[in-house]
């Protein structure tokens, strides 16, 4: 029988700990002034006493370490029971949510998804705002340390062929994963911090700066302002674009590169393919504005540049409606957000590391066929790839498709049209923010959409941050019985 209560413990004291995180969004609320804070001080009371009464009923089951099975547990049960209480704030505050709309914001800012279903930000008190951003900061370290420890160890979605072992550095193997995962949550502190100044420095408040730092590192994409990033157009987006484009590289090869070495970084075939897709699309789209639309080079490149990186970052940023750029553009988008970032970073959706194993897997099948008595094996990295590696990739290509094909056939029975339906299907199963058309595009949000799409749209952000095959792993036969 699969004892749970290991699973209780770790995820009790995750609660207890997000409990804490509340704390600096009642300092913010005592600081304006404003009366929102007791807010704050009641929903991190019971979030603490929750997950601290959780960790002790759990504590005498503790061992050395998790089974398989409550490793996938575990994962799925952070990400499902985090959001109950990171609601909190927003049922009892200033917004006055339903528990569908609370949930919903909260799934979206721990998955850093970036879908709002909230009107009226500036209005809103600034603890509730800090809130928000907090929520996508710590869904953004979250997923590093998930994807770098447990990951790689789950054998899903070809994501064992990051095992932190793997990882060398001119001969030196690298420390244990929780050193590495500590290394990590020191580099995210700084890069978060540099961004911030770096906002300020241009002209940003304070408070937005801190916001939009703790939002552009965690490619979660929740702003201040009902404009989103289009409040500050200008210099900003380079910075906001180089911040996102950072935070979606694989935080491993910083730590290479902090130990004295910058080849990984250099040579990584990830980053070369990601840094050329954003390279390429954002040139295409710039010309195509100054040619077609007759606007200046400037204005067009940072434009491109900024939402382009933000799209397949999965950050979810707008600067403006793209959708204005007319229906190339509005359609290079759509697949630009089924593309995502690097494994091992704060990047949401396909990730670009499947895309390229997808397509050697291709180009070997293609030599063998005119030449069948060749060996062509396939390697990634310098490194032979695995049978259960590429399976276990053409697995996560297949059940990806097939929930974004049933995820927009359910959400059209919802009543919504079909360019909602489709793109509220890959812009939640792929974590990556705004949709299309006029209801879920990049100047609207997903508030008057009905209970049971946004139910939907709930489910689609956690199994698509959680890699797809380790929530439906949940749910077989086999999976318990083993």
């Amino acid at each position: 029988m699969l004892d749970i209560r290991p699973v209780g413990y770790v995820i009790g004291l995750l609660v207890a700990t997000l409990g804490i995180a509340m704390l600096p969004s009642l300092a913010v609320d005592l600081w304006a002034q404003n009366g929102h804070w007791p807010v704050f001080f009641e929903s991190s009371v019971i979030t603490f006493l929750s997950g601290a009464l959780m960790a002790l009923a759990c504590h005498n089951s503790t061992g050395p370490g998790l089974t398989l099975r409550q490793t996938f547990l575990l994962t799925v049960g952070v990400w499902s029971i985090l959001p109950l209480f990171g609601t909190i704030p927003f049922l009892i505050g200033a917004t006055e949510a339903n528990f569908t709309d609370a949930y919903f914001e909260a799934m979206s800012g721990l998955t850093t998804t970036g879908a709002t279903v909230f009107s009226g930000l500036d209005a809103l008190p600034q603890g509730l705002l800090l809130w928000r951003s907090i929520l996508q900061w710590l869904g953004g370290i979250g997923i590093i340390v998930v994807a770098m420890v447990f990951m790689p160890q789950l054998k899903v979605g070809g994501m064992q062929i990051f095992r932190s072992e793997a990882f060398d550095t001119m001969g030196k193997i690298l420390p244990r994963a929780a050193e590495i995962a500590a290394q990590i949550f020191w580099i995210y502190i700084a890069m978060t911090i540099l961004v911030s100044m770096g906002y300020i420095w241009l002209g940003m408040s304070s408070f937005d700066a801190i916001n939009h730092s703790l939002t552009s590192i965690s490619t979660g994409g929740f702003s201040t302002h009902d404009s989103s990033f289009g409040q500050f157009q200008g210099p900003a987006e380079y910075v906001a674009a180089l911040a996102m484009f950072l935070a979606s590289l694989p935080f491993v090869r910083y730590i290479q590169l902090l130990s004295g070495t910058a080849r990984p970084l250099l040579r990584d075939s990830q980053i070369r393919g990601y840094f050329g897709v954003i390279a390429v699309v954002s040139l295409m789209l710039a010309l195509f504005q100054v040619i077609v639309d007759g606007r200046g080079f400037e204005p067009s490149i940072r434009e491109a540049l900024f939402n382009v990186t933000s799209i397949i970052s999965g950050t979810g940023y707008a600067s403006v409606d793209y959708q204005e750029w007319g229906a190339f553009a509005a359609t290079i988008f759509f697949f630009l957000g089924l593309i995502g970032g690097c494994a091992g970073s704060t990047a949401c959706s396909v990730k670009i590391f499947r895309y390229q194993l997808l397509f050697g897997a291709i180009t070997v099948q293609l030599q063998k066929l005119h030449t069948p008595r060749g060996e062509f094996p396939l390697r990634y990295e310098g490194r032979p790839v695995t049978d259960d590696v590429l399976n276990s990739v053409m697995s996560f290509f297949m059940l990806f498709t097939v929930t974004l094909g049933i995820l927009s056939v359910l959400l059209a029975m919802t009543g919504l049209d079909f360019t909602t339906a489709v793109s509220g299907a890959a812009t939640t199963l792929g974590n990556i923010g705004p949709g299309l058309g006029e209801i879920i595009g990049p100047s609207g949000n997903f508030s008057s959409l009905n209970a049971t799409a946004k139910w939907l749209m709930s489910a689609a952000m956690l199994i698509g941050r959680l890699e797809v095959l380790v929530v439906y792993a949940i749910f077989t036969l086999a999976f318990w019985r083993a």
